[in-house]
């Protein structure tokens, strides 16, 4: 397991600094953050101080490895319109960008697996029918229309839940969340479940999958003629084979979730990174940029490993296979 983690983690580091390469060097090309930055009247001097001082003068190559040694240390370097380290901005969205990921996947969790599962069993009557119906509109529907259907019949008409803003926060270990108090918990609402639609679905299909296939193999038919009730061998035996594929998938679509939220943190107003980010490349604020895109690679490394992890403990022959 050692020699596992070890070569994973190597892996993962040469992932970082090729992408560190590419998003630095293609952010550098999408356009001058001064021409944007500066006033229109600046004079040449101005203009010249500027760049100098935000270490735009300098060849793309220094200041990569300018940028390089600083964020070997933690530092991304300072954002050009927050004036603040751009790390310590991004980190400031964190909280509500991960508090609304976790919900959201919560949610698709929670109630895609046990309705894929039903839809596995009940395959061929209205039930089933009716689930597998519901996961297609899951898919085919706007992340974007979703969501403003969703204010429109709960905010608008029913006046249930507030339709954009975090609310109340109470802070744990010194982190704002929101869903301990009532206020914040009604914000939360409606933008995660927004945001687990789709999540939901892809879960149903995949774990109705799962105990479809499953169903016919043979340590199913050994189960029954033992005996054993179709509640253990589902609920247990099943159970543990679907969440294979289950888990890898949900765990890469986590990734996916806390780095592109941008349009449900739009449209509802959501104080996270993903609106961070959208302000940042209309003003070409690359310290930002370049450290929203290297923290969201680095989270999808973190997310693959531990996939790798839980896949190899719940499936040995995975670790082993690699190893030799």
């Amino acid at each position: 397991m050692l020699a596992f983690l070890i070569r994973r983690i190597s892996q993962s580091a040469v992932v970082l600094l090729v992408m560190s390469v590419l998003v630095f060097v293609g952010v550098f090309y999408i356009g001058n953050p001064i021409d944007i930055l500066i006033a229109p009247d600046a004079t040449p001097a101005e203009y010249a101080r500027a760049v100098k001082e935000l270490g735009l003068d300098k060849p793309l190559w220094e200041q990569y490895f300018v940028f390089l040694k600083g964020a070997l240390q933690g530092d991304f370097g300072k954002s050009f319109v927050y004036n603040e380290p751009a790390l310590q901005v991004i980190l400031a969205r964190l909280p509500a960008t991960l508090e609304l990921a976790f919900t959201a996947m919560f949610m698709a969790v929670l109630v895609g697996i046990p309705l894929g599962m039903v839809a596995g069993i009940q395959s061929d009557n209205w039930i089933g029918r009716n689930i597998m119906r519901f996961s297609i509109l899951g898919f085919s529907l706007p992340t974007f229309w979703v969501g403003l259907m969703l204010i429109i019949l709960f905010s608008v008409q029913l006046n249930w839940l507030p339709s954009g803003g975090r609310g109340e926060t109470v802070d744990i270990l010194g982190f704002p969340v929101s869903f301990l108090s009532w206020e914040g918990f009604s914000h939360l609402i409606l933008p995660a479940m927004n945001l687990a639609l789709f999540k939901m679905s892809l879960a149903i299909r995949l774990s109705r999958a799962g105990v479809q296939e499953n169903l016919q193999m043979d340590y199913v038919k050994f189960a029954r003629a033992k005996g054993l009730s179709n509640t253990r061998i589902i609920g247990l035996h099943v159970m543990k084979n679907i969440m294979i594929p289950v888990v890898t998938v949900l765990g890469m679509e986590l990734g996916n979730l806390i780095a592109f939220a941008v349009v449900t943190e739009t449209i509802f107003a959501w104080p996270g990174m993903g609106k961070l980010v959208i302000d940042s490349i209309g003003v070409l604020d690359r310290p930002i940029i370049v450290a929203y895109l290297l923290i969201t690679v680095t989270m999808f490394i973190i997310i693959n490993l531990v996939v790798d992890i839980l896949y190899s403990i719940l499936d040995p022959r995975v670790r082993l296979g690699q190893e030799r």
